[in-house]
């Protein structure tokens, strides 16, 4: 077997290796097909409590904090949950709730605690943050049915309130009301009366200062049936019974089904409005890309072989003078390839990530799945971000590869990391269930050491491996002089108008994902959330590639970083975005609530840099290769050196001979690149900057200082080859008084003159 083929089996097996390792911390996959739990006539149906949670804070409290003193079971349990669902919050335990299949239960009394002051205060200022419990039976979530406030379809809202406020919020009329009575409706579906699926979980809570007042017996409702309602006292102990109703009511809601009601869709004709929006930027772009690229290579060879108008040679000249300097490295080229390869590894997580939603094999019902296979497939892909960035980090000419390599496997998941290790510390310290445990940061630690760490090693060992990436023209040694840009051609200007149109098609889309965050909604629209993506993909691509195009016309050929600045810069705006949704949506206002805040807005906003700047990136490279490979390439008779100085019909460059070499032009010194076959004469190349001035504008200070440079020897040949050369060139020789017997011969464009000094 072939070495290649060996080292390909080689990767693959410890890419599988890999897969097979992390499936254990990804068990809680939900695959189509997975059979529902049939319960039977009186069984029990668990329920489970969850952490308390707020859309005007970030802190989750768990639900048996001391503070809260709600009813314990005996024994307290936790339920195994995925390393996603613990990340996000959830800590499910079990509760002392009995509910058994087809059981009524009225005012069922659960427990009776005494809250001291200082815990009245604390579930007091819980209740004024609209804090609310969650629970959870066979997989649903409890929630309250409520109207859609547009469409007034009626849907299920997560949550159960905490309590309930005065109308009067100022000190010291305030008061707060704790709900302590609740009345539990379980909806189950049944085929054969034998077994029965539980489909929906509706929970509505009261306030209830004395069972007196709640319609009990075996003929009651459970209901309250006055206005006597449970109060926190600041003042001294408050004595709360905690009570509840349990009723069934049949359903013809299915079990495949029955996250219809959670899954409700807000406006969702804005959904078609921001697609429908997007599809039309999209296709302007793709014009846009596609008229310059049938410009510059389908009708280059008509362009080479007839001489067209002066307007028409100027408006294509810049990107193909840059011919000789577009593939030069750029500054700081390890850490653009670091950049690169983490963007790959985070495309390639999403994209897949995205397709496994699409396809159904995410569910609602295994909760933290979605972002547990983000993380695991971020681990795997770690191969990928090694390859890549060892690749242009290669083509670069970087020798530095072991730091190459290093930096590609821990600067970007370390930076992540140390931020969230940074804000579980404020979590801590407000002493908030939200604080990731300390196995959970275990495990994270050994899948970033243990899989994604040496996977990136291994793919960078195969990139280096691979051979180097050619480029379709070669690169000048001495860098050519860029003219001053217009101001919208600038970098910070130009970067940032690039990354509006990509932050325009995924805005209205990351509305609805930020509130299904912060409001406890579920987000699962994952086919128009698939198809923004694509729309990013496209609209990042095509946006870079104009914004190079425009740089290259305008003979600024720095475009590496650029390319990935532009389209990453719509990240910016997704920060500022989420700067507008905190002040205008949000209630936030404790200091630690609002660090984490920001910070977990921040690191969004940074991979989601990583991400929109590697596409960009990597479309703009194709193009730059696309177009450069068209362009044809003439070799200057006599010459056996670089042939990437003199190449490419439509350049404004000069070839010299004499007898000497001087400073020329703007200061750039000359160099001697070969000799000539028949004079045996050294070649004289001199910067094309100043061949377009000399052409251009005869009467500056470059022809002057090209005058007194002329004089000091004897001139045999001179070569320009561009636009209209030979009427420029008369100029130009009038100009600097030589006299000469040119002979001319044409070759579409170019225009070769003999000529002697007097």
């Amino acid at each position: 077997m072939p070495p290649s083929s060996v080292s390909r089996w080689v990767f693959l097996g410890l890419t599988l290796f890999g897969v097979l390792w992390q499936a254990q911390l990804a068990s809680s996959f939900y695959l189509p097909g997975v059979a529902p739990h049939d319960y039977k006539g009186g069984e029990r149906v668990p329920l489970y409590v969850n952490a308390l949670s707020s859309p005007d804070t970030v802190l989750p409290y768990d639900y048996y904090t001391p503070s809260l003193k709600f009813c314990q079971p005996k024994e307290i349990q936790g339920k195994s949950e995925s390393l996603g669902s613990i990340l996000f919050g959830d800590r499910l335990k079990s509760s002392p709730y009995e509910l058994t299949m087809l059981q009524k239960e009225t005012c069922v009394e659960l427990c009776s605690v005494v809250y001291k002051e200082e815990d009245a205060a604390f579930v007091e200022g819980l209740v004024q943050q609209r804090y609310f419990m969650n629970w959870e039976v066979d997989g649903l979530p409890a929630a309250k049915e409520e109207p859609d406030p547009k469409t007034q379809e009626p849907f299920y809202e997560i949550g159960i309130q905490l309590g309930s406020v005065s109308a009067e919020t100022k000190w010291p009329y305030f008061k707060a009301y704790l709900n302590n009575h609740y009345d539990i409706t379980i909806k189950y579906h049944t085929e054969d009366q034998k077994t029965y699926r539980v489909v929906g979980v509706l929970v509505t809570p009261y306030s209830v200062a004395n069972l007196k007042d709640v319609n009990c017996g075996k003929d009651g409702d459970g209901l309250p049936n006055g206005n006597n309602r449970q109060l926190l006292n600041r003042g001294k102990d408050t004595p709360v019974k905690f009570s509840y109703n349990v009723k069934w009511e049949s359903s013809r809601i299915q079990w495949g089904t029955r996250w219809d009601n959670y899954l409700h869709v807000f406006d969702p004709k804005i959904h078609w409005f921001s697609l429908v929006n997007s599809v039309v930027i999209v296709l302007f772009l793709t014009g846009m890309v596609a008229m310059i690229l049938l410009r510059a290579l389908h009708k280059d060879i008509a362009r080479y072989n007839a001489v067209e108008a002066q307007e028409d040679a100027q408006e294509d000249f810049g990107w193909k003078l840059v011919h000789g300097d577009v593939f030069r490295p750029p500054r700081w080229s390890m850490l653009l390839a670091v950049l690169v390869g983490s963007g790959a590894q985070l495309f390639l997580m999403a994209s897949v990530t995205l397709g496994f939603a699409v396809l159904g094999f995410l569910s609602p019902s295994s909760r933290g799945s979605l972002s547990t296979v983000m993380l695991v497939f971020y681990v795997l892909f770690g191969s990928v971000a090694g390859y890549t960035s060892a690749r242009y980090y290669k083509m670069f000419g970087g020798e530095k590869w072991k730091r190459n390599v290093v930096l590609t496997a821990f600067l970007v998941p370390g930076t992540v990391f140390g931020i969230f290790f940074t804000l579980n510390f404020f979590l801590i310290g407000a002493k908030s269930s939200g604080a990731v445990p300390f196995g959970t940061m275990f495990a994270l630690m050994a899948m970033w050491f243990l899989v994604s760490a040496p996977l990136c090693f291994v793919g960078a060992y195969f990139g280096f491996k691979k051979p180097k990436l050619e480029h379709p023209v070669r690169t000048n040694q001495i860098p050519r002089q860029i003219p001053e840009q217009p101001f919208y051609l600038r970098a910070i200007p130009s970067i940032l108008m690039g990354g509006i149109l990509p932050f325009g098609a995924i805005f209205i889309e990351l509305y609805f994902i930020m509130s299904s965050i912060w409001f406890n909604r579920i987000y699962y629209v994952f086919g128009f959330l698939f198809l923004v993506f694509l729309i990013l993909v496209l609209t990042c691509s095509e946006v870079t590639i104009l914004m190079c195009y425009f740089h290259l016309c305008s003979e600024d050929y720095r475009w590496w970083w650029r390319a990935f600045l532009t389209s990453g810069a719509s990240a910016l705006y997704v920060f500022l975005y989420g700067v507008l949704y905190y002040c205008t949506r949000l209630e936030i206002n404790d200091v630690p609530s609002t660090i984490l805040y920001f910070g977990y807005t921040f690191t969004m906003s940074l991979l989601f840099f990583l991400l929109t700047g590697t596409i960009g990136f990597t479309a703009c490279f194709k193009f730059v290769r696309k177009i450069y490979g068209s362009i044809k390439v003439r070799s200057v008779p006599g010459h056996h050196g670089d042939p990437g100085l003199f190449d490419g019909l439509g350049l404004f460059e000069g070839l010299l001979t004499g007898p000497d070499v001087a400073d020329v032009g703007l200061g750039v010194p000359g160099e001697i690149l070969s000799g000539d076959a028949e004079a045996n004469l050294p070649l004289l190349e001199f910067n094309p900057v100043f061949a377009h001035q000399l052409l251009t504008c005869p009467t500056n200070a470059s022809s002057h200082s090209a005058q007194k440079w002329l004089a000091s020897g004897t001139i045999t040949t001179v070569m320009f080859s561009g636009g209209n050369s030979s009427t420029n060139f008369w100029k130009f020789a009038s100009d600097v008084k030589l006299s000469f017997a040119p002979v001319i011969k044409s070759f579409g464009m170019l225009v070769e003159m003999d000529f002697k000094l007097p």
